[in-house]
């Protein structure tokens, strides 16, 4: 479902194939606006991507809420990076003007959308602590960049390829909260306990403005895009098994893994090679 005001949704139709022209002709728009508002600015620079976080749903490890998206923790260790939930905190506390997140399978591309923050000078871990109020639009214009690779499959419902918009930090509506979420999805208002938003780093129980769970069994890692309000609906449909024990939660197939890159360089992403702890971009003419 895609909503134009947060609170609605509205469900759409469309076969599958026409998800990925939809998803090209938004990024089309959105480099025409970004070209039109920028001429006169200096051609893009050469930089790098640095990996900052990877989440796979079904490490047995749980990145839900709470994990160590606002705190100084490590988690995993760079030989597995990109195979299990990794965070670096050298990477997290670096400030960046742009964002990508790219869905891979053991480091082969499937997909990336790369946004560009509306305040450059903050890092991650500033952007994830940041919870009270929360609920916060970090990104302008909606995706300035994006890759799909030929062939690949679950797009219609994949939290950050399946819907438009731009990035939403730390989501929270009474006792829930959800560290990423595109604003073309439903965004529950915020005092409305539906259960019905979804995305990157959930958790269905907890403060989300203290970052202190009622309790652990509602955490979940990444959620598909699905209209499964609390009211009338008992299944919550997940990628994997890394979420927590609560009955409404199912698990299901994962997708893939989703690795979160920043650079303060760079608006688009290599779509050749093997990703690894950093990529380099080139420079466009």
């Amino acid at each position: 479902g895609i909503n134009a005001e947060y609170g609605q949704l509205i469900e759409y139709q469309f076969p599958p194939k026409i998800y990925g022209e939809l998803f090209d002709l938004e990024l089309e728009l959105n480099r025409l606006a970004a070209e039109d508002k920028s001429k006169e600015e200096d051609p893009e620079l050469c930089g790098t991507w640095y990996l900052g976080m990877n989440l796979n749903p079904s490490d047995g490890h749980i990145m839900g809420y709470i994990g160590s998206w606002a705190d100084d923790g490590e988690i995993g260790d760079e030989e597995n990076a990109l195979l299990e939930d990794y965070l670096n905190q050298t990477v997290w506390k670096m400030p960046a003007k742009y964002i990508a997140i790219a869905r891979h399978h053991r480091g082969f591309l499937d997909a990336v959308k790369v946004f560009a923050f509306k305040d450059s000078d903050k890092s991650l871990s500033a952007r994830f602590k940041d919870m009270d109020p929360g609920r916060d639009i970090v990104t302008v214009g909606g995706p300035i960049y994006g890759y799909t690779a030929p062939g690949i499959h679950n797009l219609a419902d994949d939290p950050i390829f399946g819907v438009g918009g731009d990035l939403a930090f730390n989501w929270g509506y009474t006792d829930n909260g959800h560290r990423i979420v595109l604003t073309g999805g439903y965004l529950s208002p915020v005092g409305v306990n539906d259960d019905n938003t979804h995305g990157l780093g959930n958790h269905f129980a907890i403060n989300p403005k203290t970052n202190i769970p009622s309790t652990p069994v509602w955490a979940h890692e990444i959620s598909n895009i699905q209209d499964c309000p609390l009211a009338t609906c008992k299944s919550v449909r997940v990628q994997g098994t890394d979420h927590g024990t609560g009955p409404h939660l199912k698990s299901g197939p994962v997708y893939g893994n989703y690795a979160i890159f920043v650079s303060d360089e760079l608006k688009s992403f290599p779509t050749s090679g093997f990703l690894g702890m950093s990529v380099d971009g080139k420079c466009c003419s």
